[in-house]
Formats: structure tokens, C-alpha cells, sequence
């Protein structure tokens, strides 16, 4: 089947390009020709090694998008959003602060809001924080690591001083007490200037508390119980807004929409 017969009831076989055909006469090269045969022969090696490299190429090719796949996100214990734990625990503790600052408790019970500010909202905020952190939400890692720090230490202040534990004398009370609102009052300022690209919920809140912490400041210097009840109904304030901002979590995360947080201050 893979022969042909000629005219002349002679049979030829398929030969390859340039060569001669049984029965036939190659016809000499004139000056300036190029035998097309010699050509195939001569690039014959060069063709296959190309074949090979083009195939080595995209093998490797092939390769490189394997492994330079970005990871699919795999579902796990630690998937989900940290403010879940961290936006609620803040508000019981904002909202025991402020009863406490607008005299609900005598000021000598200023312990009082204690057990919840360290059980509840710094350890809520501690575990928010390392939650954000194992899923790589950075900056969400940042805002509740930080205020884990403000909440633990001021339980400590609190317990520390009515127990007299840091060798604090009862006339530096109020210069230690001075001290840790103006560091506090700066860092929670700086960080309301950092968030100046999330929506505008966010940065007001951080606005509201460094503003609390500033009051609280002037009335502790100055002795005074009106700065610090107007202390306590701005405390009320953001802890309000951290309740509108943990039913845009708790929506988002039972499949709803989140609610309206205002566009950032900055944009880009």
C-alpha cells in the first residue's frame, strides 16, 4: 500500500526529499545551486535540538506557574473575623469605664470596673490580636494588640496602686496616673492618624477615645468630678459606635450585608 506504479508498470517506493527515485537520473548541479538534500541533512541536528529546547522550555514554563500559584485560601479553625471577639469585649469595657467615670460607683470603688476590663475586654482584645495575626490581618493585629495593652495596664494601674505594688507613694498618685493618660492619650491619637485610609467609623472612634483620655487627663490633674462624668458620657459615645461597628461585623458574618462605615478621609 505504500508503493505507487508508473506508466511503465514499474513500482516506486516513498523516498525522502532529495533523494533520487529508483530509475531516475539526478540531474547535475549548475554554478550557484544549493542541493536541497545536503541542506535537510546539514539542519537535520539543529532542528531536533530546537524540538528539544522548545519542549525544556515549557516544561520549565509549565513548572513556574505551579509553583508561583498563589495558594488558594484553605478553610480552617482560624479563618473568619477577629473583630467578632474584639469589637464586643471593647464595649463592655468602655461601657463599665464610663459608669465608673461618671460616678455610678463612689470614687473610692474605683476597682470597680476591674474584673471585667481584665477578664472580658483585655483578654478578649488579646485573643482578637493573635486571631488577626495567625490569618495575616496585620493592621487588625496592631489595633487590637494595642488596646489589649491599654486595657491589661490599666487594670494593673488600678490594682497596683490600691494595693500599693509598684512602690508608688500616695503623693505620686496622681503624677503616675497623669503619666499613663498622656502616653496612652498619644499613642490612641497616632493610631486614629494611622487609620486614616480605613472607612471613616474607624477613625472617629480612635478620635472619641483619644479625646476621653484627654479629659480624664485634665480632671485627674485638676480634681475635677464634672471633667471627669464629661469623661465618662464620651467613653458612652464611642462605646456606642463600637456597638454599630459589631453589628456591621455580626452581619457580615451571618451572610447579611455590613452596615454603612463612612469613606475614608483619605483616599490613596
Amino acid at each position: 500500500m505504500f508503493s505507487s506504479t508508473c506508466r511503465n508498470g514499474k513500482s516506486r517506493g516513498l523516498s525522502s526529499p532529495g533523494t533520487p527515485r529508483s530509475g531516475e537520473v539526478r540531474r547535475p548541479l549548475g554554478v550557484g545551486e544549493v542541493d536541497p538534500a545536503a541542506v535537510a541533512r546539514e539542519r537535520a541536528p539543529d532542528i531536533a535540538k530546537e524540538r528539544i529546547v522548545t519542549a525544556s522550555d515549557a516544561a520549565t514554563t509549565d513548572q513556574d506557574r505551579t509553583t508561583h500559584r498563589k495558594p488558594e485560601p484553605v478553610p480552617g479553625p482560624l479563618a473568619g473575623d477577629p473583630a467578632l471577639i474584639g469589637v464586643p469585649t471593647f464595649v463592655v469595657g468602655s461601657i463599665a469605664l464610663g459608669m465608673t467615670l461618671v460616678g455610678f460607683v463612689p470614687p473610692e470603688a474605683v476597682g470597680a470596673p476591674v474584673a471585667i476590663i481584665l477578664a472580658a475586654t483585655g483578654t478578649g482584645q488579646l485573643v482578637a490580636a493573635l486571631w488577626a495575626a495567625a490569618i495575616g490581618q496585620s493592621a487588625v493585629a496592631s489595633i487590637f494588640g494595642t488596646f489589649s495593652g491599654f486595657w491589661l495596664s490599666y487594670g494593673l494601674l488600678v490594682l497596683g496602686l490600691t494595693h500599693g505594688w509598684f512602690g508608688v507613694p500616695d503623693g505620686s498618685a496622681t503624677a503616675t496616673q497623669a503619666l499613663f493618660l498622656t502616653s496612652w492619650a498619644v499613642t490612641v491619637a497616632l493610631l486614629a492618624l494611622a487609620t486614616l485610609r480605613l472607612p471613616a467609623a474607624y477613625t472617629i472612634l480612635f478620635a472619641l477615645i483619644a479625646a476621653a483620655l484627654v479629659l480624664v487627663l485634665v480632671a485627674t490633674v485638676q480634681d475635677s468630678a464634672q471633667l471627669k462624668a464629661v469623661g465618662g458620657f464620651v467613653v458612652f459615645t464611642f462605646a456606642a459606635l463600637g456597638c454599630y461597628l459589631f453589628l456591621h461585623v455580626m452581619s457580615a458574618a451571618t451572610g447579611g450585608r455590613g452596615l454603612p462605615l463612612g469613606k475614608p478621609v483619605l483616599s490613596s
